[in-house]
């Protein structure tokens, strides 16, 4: 008996169920709206008379960036294989459709931030769709709903139900991890994940750009970081228009692009590029020739650090930074003579934890000092013993990691949830479920500490991932996770029923271009068709 077939979930009468009501399920929104109300009641879509508009009292009209390129591409993305000649015959005979878009604030020219509203309210009728959202960033989740909900019969026509939405995210911060020190990602694959992102309404990236491997982040103050500390100068690199690509591509998705230079630990390439910046480890009383962590004792660390965030601050515009401060390996230091001194007149008795305490609230106050808000991962937490200096934390270990986010919010501190989302790690293929059943605020606590909760982020780190095998290694597993971090809870707490839901939400995926793995046996009406 084939192996897999004993740990075959329980989908038949679901399959069954699905068949008969046929292809054009319209629960298919995904994540799944805070409420949604439809019915069988169907309009028919030609692209020659569909029309994207702002409504009159809009505070955005045309001319606003954001959503007048959302308009084209959601056109294509509704209409994908239309072309000019498409409907020529019997366009007289289908009415027009009109989308209508009204917007509170006209915050057409900015980004999006920590406390963007992505509250959206979508009715559709015949002849007519209105959304209202109170920014622009709404009404881009609003559209991305819309496009899920048209959908084509076996003979090409499209598709719409009468439908009632009102929708907002359960969690503010949302996030994708992507590791681009470990293997180069080309800008293309970042973009194409920037695009895969917005479809499951994510809207944080969390760029881990540099780390022991490789720098490719060239830098306008310290060119020789990635001139000495890429894995090859010049093909390898992110270069400052690279760099502004992602975040135009992200701001016109909504989605926040978050930069992530971790030290003191996880610099090795930063030496290469910078002498006097990592610790020289010694073997007795003779230097080894090896280095460890950034080296806290100097003065002339900081001020590179100072230099290094003021352009790393100038060049991303979120209000948020990530100071990582994961994993330091404190045997380097041990073994240096300078550091020791340096801690003995610091009055540190040996304890190697507040000398990273040191280091990083220098750095934090660095950051302030640009007006930034810091992440760290939650060693920093974990060792930190003024807590009031930190503002958000990021949970990544195994284990109790809610017993973690408990501390963490107990002691006042904004909580981001990582550890149950690791989607680099080795697990059994079928395993998109373990994703969603997954309960961010099941931990005793008050609802203020709930609040401070502000989301959670799903991790790609890069040992054995890149741009061969990165995106069905995050889809559409990592959509599991965005239906947690956006939907009711109560509502989408059954695996089972999930299910023909997410499969037909991964047919979407490839129709529109991502290599998403498949959830189980099945079929998708339009394949993979490769690049």
């Amino acid at each position: 008996m084939h192996k897999g077939l004993k740990s075959r979930p329980n989908f038949s009468f679901l399959f069954l169920s699905i068949l008969q009501v046929g292809l054009n399920t319209v629960e298919a929104v995904w994540p799944l709206p805070q409420t949604f109300i439809s019915s069988s009641e169907q309009y028919r879509l030609n692209p020659q008379t569909f029309y994207f508009g702002y409504g009159r009292q809009s505070a955005a009209q045309p001319g606003c960036t954001v959503l007048d390129s959302a308009f084209k591409r959601y056109f294509s993305l509704i209409f994908l294989d239309f072309t000019s000649g498409y409907g020529a015959l019997r366009f007289s005979v289908d009415q027009p459709f009109r989308v209508e878009i009204s917007v509170d604030h006209d915050d057409c020219e900015g980004y999006p931030s920590e406390d963007s509203s992505e509250r959206y309210n979508l009715t559709v009728s015949a002849g007519h769709a209105s959304l209202n959202a109170e920014t622009v960033w709404g009404a881009l989740r609003g559209l991305e709903s819309f496009s899920q909900l048209v959908y084509q019969d076996d003979f090409g026509s499209y598709f719409v139900n009468k439908t009632e939405i009102e929708d907002f995210p359960r969690f503010q911060f949302r996030a994708i991890l992507l590791d681009t020190s470990r293997h180069y990602l080309p800008v293309q694959t970042i973009l194409k994940t920037l695009d895969a992102m917005a479809y499951s309404k994510f809207n944080v990236f969390h760029w881990h750009i540099v780390d022991d491997p490789s720098f490719p982040y060239q830098s306008r103050s310290f060119p020789d970081l990635s001139a000495k500390g890429a894995f090859h100068p010049m093909t390898h690199i992110y270069t400052q228009s690279d760099v502004r690509r992602v975040i135009s591509h992200g701001r016109l998705r909504g989605i926040r692009i978050l930069p992530e230079f971790d030290s003191p630990g996880h610099t090795k390439s930063w030496g290469k590029g910078q002498s006097d910046l990592l610790t020289p480890c010694y073997k007795g009383d003779i230097p080894s020739g090896t280095f460890g962590p950034v080296n806290p004792a100097l003065p002339s660390t900081y001020k590179f650090m100072a230099t290094l965030f003021k352009e790393v601050s100038s060049v991303f515009p979120d209000s948020y930074i990530h100071l990582g401060g994961d994993e330091v390996d404190f045997s380097c230091w041990r073994s240096n003579p300078d550091i020791r001194a340096f801690m003995q007149a610091m009055g540190f008795e040996g304890d190697f934890t507040k000398l990273e305490a040191f280091y990083m609230e220098n750095i934090m106050n660095i950051t302030s000092a640009l007006n930034k808000t810091s992440i760290v991962w939650q060693d920093v937490f974990d060792y930190h013993e003024r807590r009031s200096s930190l503002s958000v934390v990021e949970v990544w270990k195994e284990g109790c990691y809610l017993c973690e986010v408990r501390r963490v919010a107990k002691a006042g501190l904004k909580v981001i949830l990582a550890s149950p989302w690791y989607l680099d790690q080795p697990g059994p293929t079928h395993n998109w479920a373990r994703y969603y059943t997954v309960w961010p605020l099941a931990f005793k606590g008050t609802e203020e500490q709930k609040k401070l909760v502000i989301g959670g982020e799903v991790c790609m780190w890069g040992e054995y991932v890149d741009a061969t095998n990165l995106m069905p290694r995050l889809w559409p597993r990592a959509s599991a996770a965005a239906e947690r971090l956006w939907s009711d809870e109560e509502k989408t707490s059954n695996v089972d029923k999930a299910f023909p839901r997410l499969q037909e939400f991964r047919c979407k995926l490839l129709r529109r271009g991502i290599q998403a793995e498949p959830l189980y046996v099945g079929h998708c009406k339009h394949e993979y068709q490769g690049i």
